[in-house]
């Protein structure tokens, strides 16, 4: 069969698929109920993302079951995910799954040397770590299918003719991404569903495998710049809220891209799209512009890294005060109505 007619195939499947979810969700109430801390207003359903695995498992139908462990890997922690995002599961169980899913795809990757477990086990923590920075990241409308893209449209260039791994695989997680940006990349308020741990968990433990990938068959870490934008913005706030002395596991609004749509009134989807957009820049010029040598890409990426770390930096001292001025009037307001 055609290549291009598997995938049209494909996508309308996964239309499909999503539209049947949506009544499975009506049906058993799946949904996000917004409060203080969140940056909607309705009642919207939740879950959507599970068309990220659904992409994964119609990949594998069509193209053959090629990477079995990293399948199962995904299954399990979308599943508990899913189960999550129904019914709130304690942390430890949530990282306990995430470690076996992660070592299950590296399994898959090849990666799992006794002599060397004290690497292997660093990269575990790193794999969880990264995979839960991706969900932190997912709180306004259209962010995480659009990141999404600026990550795999790059992967997708530099794996043509599949050097790194099957070419199949992105481009199926293309579309399922697209499909999700149907129904989530809408003003705020528009979108019919979010993605809910089981799309960005399941997004980000996709990424991650594809990511690993790359830099094991190049021995080259700094491919990890496809994931920069998120990472500054992730990594400074968690860094941030452990100065303040808050306890990381609870909801909160201190990242960069929700003082925007929150304290600045920025729309969802023209943050999402600028987010988007400089991690497509920064990627794009890391493939095109950047000599391809070692030295050329540490420079690069410690280069990128240092402007937006910079550029974070002076968003917050400009603009972190409307959000203490935030919480202080929320914490007015509750002492008022007691």
């Amino acid at each position: 069969m055609n290549i291009h007619l598997i995938y049209g195939i494909t996508f309308v499947v996964l239309l499909a698929m999503e539209l049947a979810y949506f009544k499975v969700a009506d049906h058993f109430n799946i949904i996000d109920k917004p409060n203080e801390r969140s940056s909607h207003s309705t009642i919207t359903l939740r879950g959507g993302g599970i068309i990220f695995l659904v992409g994964v498992w119609a990949w594998s139908l069509f193209f053959g079951f090629q990477y079995p462990w990293f399948l199962a890997g995904l299954t399990l922690v979308s599943g508990v995910s899913l189960v999550d995002d129904i019914h709130s599961l304690p942390d430890s169980v949530r990282l306990v799954i995430q470690f076996v899913a992660a070592v299950m795809a590296f399994y898959q990757l090849d990666i799992l040397y006794w002599s060397m477990w004290w690497i292997i086990l660093l990269a575990l923590i790193v794999y969880v770590g990264a995979t839960n920075v991706i969900n932190f990241m997912d709180g306004i409308n259209g962010i995480t299918a659009g990141y999404s893209l600026a990550v795999l449209i790059p992967l997708a260039l530099v794996n043509i003719n599949g050097v790194f791994v099957e070419q199949s695989l992105i481009i199926s997680t293309i579309l399922a991404s697209l499909v999700f940006c149907v129904f989530n990349f809408r003003p705020k308020g528009k979108a019919k569903c979010f993605a809910g741990d089981v799309g960005s968990i399941g997004i980000a433990f996709i990424i991650l495998f594809l990511l690993g990938s790359v830099i094991i068959k190049t021995t080259d870490i700094t491919w990890l710049i496809f994931l920069l934008v998120y990472g500054v913005d992730g990594c400074l706030t968690i860094a941030h809220r452990i100065m303040l002395h808050e306890n990381l596991g609870e909801a909160h609004r201190k990242h960069a891209y929700q003082i925007m749509t929150n304290e600045l009134k920025i729309g969802h989807v023209m943050v999402a799209s600028l987010y988007m957009v400089m991690q497509l820049l920064i990627s794009l010029g890391f493939i095109y512009l950047c000599p391809d040598t070692t030295p050329a890409h540490w420079m690069y990426l410690l280069g990128a890294f240092t402007i937006l770390t910079v550029a974070y930096i002076l968003f917050m001292k400009k603009y972190y005060h409307l959000h203490e001025e935030y919480l202080v009037s929320l914490k007015n307001n509750r002492y008022g109505n007691k």
